[in-house]
């Protein structure tokens, strides 16, 4: 069965209430247009282009989509990036839903695979931010042995050469180029499809002026939302992905994993990850940066203990999980090109 943002959230809010289901608060007219300003004020609407797509051609676009969906990327020709981002389908979220993701030979990676929409309005790239640009991230996943396992951009290069059908797209995408066909233009045009991934959400709609764009529900959700101290990590228009922050920030969080610490070396960045964006959020479970909750109102609890040193209620978090089922993305699936 299709399982829609609005029923997942309602799923969620009955787990909560384990069978007793909250009043339903009112928020008079006055109460929400203050509650819009101050939220425009918070997060901003979110911009209608990412940064750097300005350069974007129709042509590079379109040999992107492709690329994201062509499992000749990967060494055995078996696994696109789509696999671990999924954009088509019924739940096309950016994300797979798996706590990590397999690669071309089982092996899984230590981490989650976020989602890759609105990733072009990041800080960086990857929970430990080791990639700055879309395009430096683009071509990771490609080269690495657990995940596509391409032995070098030399094999790259060699299969999408002997693809006719690549040629005239990479020439018309780089004109004027030499030889276009390389990693590096690959990478380029995945970016650029990438930045034509805007999640759209009835949030933004509320903060244009649409003051029923939220149930009421939601709206005291995200009333709650901002007097908790969410908003310490997760603002900017994305709702977090904006900054780096120690998880386990006042109630300590076991974990192995060294976070950013592993790129910089410096000991402040030791447990540290970039903050995941709470667009869409309700669709790409599991949470955290190794996958480890299932559920977002069990995310929603331990961020408010571990971060802010606050205990909801259930009725708190069942609110809190409403607001964020109203940042569920509506935009569709991307339909894979036909080969």
């Amino acid at each position: 069965m299709k399982r829609t943002p609005v029923l997942a959230a309602f799923l969620v809010l009955g787990l909560i209430g384990c069978g007793r289901k909250a009043p339903e608060p009112k928020v008079d007219r006055a109460t929400r247009k203050a509650l819009a300003a101050r939220a425009g004020a918070t997060f901003g609407v979110l911009p209608a282009t990412m940064p750097g797509a300005d350069t974007d051609t129709p042509q590079r676009v379109a040999l992107g989509r492709a690329l994201f969906f062509e499992k000749r990327l990967s060494g055995t020709g078996s696994q696109s990036c789509n696999d671990c981002h999924r954009l088509d389908g019924e739940r096309p979220s950016g994300a797979d839903e798996k706590a990590t993701s397999a690669g071309v030979s089982g092996a899984k990676g230590a981490r989650n695979s976020p989602s890759v929409k609105n990733a072009g309005y990041h800080v960086a790239q990857f929970w430990d931010g080791r990639a700055m640009t879309l395009e430096e991230q683009a071509s990771g996943p490609i080269l690495n042995p657990v995940e596509m396992a391409m032995p070098s951009a030399a094999a790259v290069e060699s299969v999408l050469r002997a693809a006719p059908e690549y040629r005239e797209r990479f020439e018309s995408a780089f004109p004027g180029e030499a030889e276009p066909v390389t990693l590096g233009n690959t990478a380029r045009a995945l970016a650029a499809f990438e930045r034509t991934l805007r999640t759209r959400d009835r949030l933004d709609d509320f903060m244009k002026g649409d003051l029923d764009a939220l149930s009421h529900r939601e709206t005291a959700g995200l009333q709650l939302f901002l007097k908790t101290g969410c908003t310490t990590c997760h603002n900017s228009p994305t709702i977090g992905a904006n900054q780096y922050q120690l998880l386990g920030l006042v109630k300590q969080w076991d974990t192995k994993d060294e976070g950013r610490f592993g790129v910089t070396k410096n000991e402040e960045d030791r447990r540290k990850f970039k903050v995941p964006s709470l667009r869409n959020a309700v669709n790409t479970g599991p949470y955290f940066h190794d996958g480890s909750v299932d559920r977002l109102d069990e995310a929603v609890k331990k961020m408010a203990w571990h971060q802010l040193g606050k205990e909801l209620t259930g009725d708190e978090i069942a609110s809190i999980v409403a607001f964020l089922g109203a940042l569920a993305d509506r935009s569709g699936p991307v339909v894979p090109p036909v080969p």
